[in-house]
């Protein structure tokens, strides 16, 4: 079975559990699957699934693409394509729609795999976190550098992978055991404990990777339940009281 989903992210909040804590979550759009292409061992070397995800344009597809489509006989262009790795490829067939709800529910460990926002080109400090130097004792002038980089006589230069400034972010990103909190098939999002990469409508994997033993309980799941387009206009208008209740500005 297919373990993977993918979406948008849609913003981050705090929700409040029946204990009395409250926990960081994150709102994902998650888009149905579409089964485009089966990869198999004979031919491939390998068993996955070609599935297309969201809405796009069918112009803006190569040639190879457009016939996997026609040969699922599937007519709406999707916007992405991705390969999910499965164990048999054989109960899969080619136009088959999976919904998320079929491969994730409430207390699955997840993690989520994104790119996280660039900072372009940043120093040290911002960089890898350095200290800096002291601004006494005539290095007032320098206190973010780098300091010394250099070696002596042998080997006499810089080795390969030295931190220092360049360009930061826009990397590769996985955050790993996330529960998911909630999950809404008919708004079609779900809701992961935790932060995770990249900004705000980033592209997401969300990966299944196990189970918690204790399914976190939120005090306004049903506030978590409704969707909308910014996550911070969803809970305006409510607040949270000190008797366990949601109640009305």
């Amino acid at each position: 079975m297919i373990n993977t989903v993918f979406g948008t992210k849609l913003g981050s909040q705090r929700y409040f559990t029946r204990d009395g804590a409250f926990i960081p979550a994150t709102k994902i759009k998650f888009f149905p699957l579409v089964i485009t292409q089966i990869k198999s061992q004979d031919k491939d070397g390998y068993q996955a699934v070609q599935v297309g995800i969201g809405e796009g344009r069918l112009r803006r597809l190569n040639q190879p693409q457009q016939k996997c489509l026609k040969g699922a006989g599937i007519k709406q262009a999707p916007l992405y394509f991705r390969e999910v790795r499965v164990d048999d490829g054989d109960v899969f067939k080619k136009g088959q729609e999976i919904k998320a709800t079929e491969i994730l529910k409430a207390g699955d460990l997840v993690k989520v795999t994104g790119y996280s926002k660039g900072k372009g080109f940043t120093g040290v400090m911002k960089r890898w976190g350095f200290a800096g130097g002291p601004r006494t004792h005539g290095q007032s002038d320098r206190p973010r550098s780098p300091g010394s980089i250099g070696q002596t006589t042998t080997p006499g230069r810089v080795f390969k992978g030295k931190k220092m400034a360049g360009h930061s972010g826009q990397a590769r990103v996985t955050i790993k055991n996330l529960e998911v909190l909630a999950i809404n098939d008919e708004d079609g999002f779900l809701l992961v404990s935790g932060l995770v990469p990249g900004f705000r409508g980033c592209f997401l994997q969300v990966k299944k990777i196990g189970r918690v033993k204790r399914v976190t309980d939120l005090l306004e799941l049903g506030q978590a339940l409704e969707i909308g387009e910014n996550s911070q206009a969803e809970v305006e208008g409510k607040e949270i009281s000190g008797k366990d209740e949601v109640l009305e500005k």
